[in-house]
C-alpha cells in the first residue's frame, strides 16, 4: 500500500500517541488485545472496528455504550474515513485520522548514530514517564487478596459429641429392654 494511515490522539489518556493502522481489520477498544487499545473508562472493551476497503479505512461502531463519532456526528452505520477526519470515542477521547505518504525509495535514518572520536555525543532523548489520566481504567483486574475463611470447629465437635451421647443412651436402653434387665439397673421401678 503506497500510503500509511494512522490515528493521532488529540485528547484522552495519552495525547500525542500515534496509532499506525496496519492490516485489513483493526479493532479499537479498551481491552489490550485490540489493535488500537485505549485505556479509558469511556471506551468499551470492543468499541469500534476499522476495515480496509478500496484503499481506505471504513469505521463502524460495535454497539459501544458511549458511541463513536466522526466530525461530531454519531455513527449509525459504517463510515469511510478521509484524511483530517476527527474520530471520537465517547466525549473525551478524540483522535485525528491521517494519511502519511511513505516514499519507498527514501533513505531511512539509522536509529543509532556513531560518533567520531573527539565529537561530543548528545544524550539519548528519554520520553517523560506516563501520567495517570482521570478516566484511566486498570489494565487488568486487580483481585484483592483474601485469606481463606477460618472455620470454628467447636460447634461441630459439640454436635458430634452430643449425637454420639444420644446414640449411646439409646443403645443402652435398647440393650436393657432386650435383655429384661430393667430391675437390675432401675430397682426403684414399681413391679420389680
Amino acid at each position: 500500500m503506497p500510503g500509511q494511515f494512522q490515528l493521532v490522539m488529540r485528547s484522552g489518556p495519552t495525547p500525542g500517541a500515534v496509532y499506525p493502522l496496519e492490516g485489513d481489520q483493526i479493532m479499537v477498544g479498551r481491552d489490550s488485545s485490540n489493535g488500537v487499545a485505549i485505556n479509558d473508562a469511556e471506551v468499551s472493551r470492543r468499541h469500534a472496528r476499522l476495515i480496509f476497503q478500496g484503499g481506505k479505512y471504513v469505521i463502524e461502531d460495535l454497539g459501544s455504550t458511549n458511541g463513536t463519532f466522526v466530525n461530531g456526528q454519531r455513527l449509525a452505520g459504517p463510515h469511510v474515513l478521509k484524511a483530517g477526519d476527527v474520530v471520537a470515542f465517547g466525549e473525551q477521547i478524540v483522535l485525528m485520522y491521517d494519511a502519511v505518504n511513505i516514499d519507498p525509495g527514501a533513505t531511512i535514518a539509522s536509529p543509532r548514530a556513531v560518533a567520531r572520536p573527539g565529537t561530543p555525543v548528545a544524550p539519548p532523548i528519554v520520553p517523560p514517564p506516563a501520567q495517570n489520566y482521570a478516566g484511566q481504567v486498570p489494565s487488568g483486574p486487580e483481585m484483592p487478596v483474601v485469606a481463606p475463611p477460618r472455620t470454628n470447629l467447636t460447634p461441630i465437635i459439640i454436635a458430634v459429641a452430643l449425637f454420639l451421647f444420644v446414640c449411646a443412651c439409646a443403645g443402652f436402653f435398647w440393650w436393657v429392654d432386650a435383655t429384661y434387665r430393667w430391675c437390675v439397673f432401675f430397682p426403684f421401678i414399681s413391679g420389680c
